[in-house]
């Protein structure tokens, strides 16, 4: 299977972070503080880049994020997200 060229991450601001574990089903899955998400997804990031795939980070904001789900009537998840992501490529 080839390798994708490009993927997308979901990216969140520092002032939306709070609601976004607020709103996630699975926040609890979700590093309690904004400072340790970034570090975590940077590194991600940096990682893929590395592996020779271009990186976009698709911004993830949570009334946004929220509307989408309810028009899809899906559950606001980490699988919503990756779909969110998908969709805004």
């Amino acid at each position: 299977m080839d390798r994708p060229r490009s993927v997308g991450i979901a990216w969140y601001e520092a002032s939306d972070y709070p609601r976004i574990r607020e709103v996630m089903e699975e926040a609890g899955g979700l590093p309690e503080s904004y400072a340790a998400w970034l570090m975590s997804a940077t590194q991600v990031e940096r990682e893929v880049s590395r592996s020779g795939v271009a990186v976009v980070r698709v911004r993830l904001e949570p009334d946004a994020f929220l509307a989408w789900c309810r028009a899809r009537g899906v559950v606001p998840n980490a699988k919503a997200r990756t779909d969110f992501v998908l969709d805004a490529g």
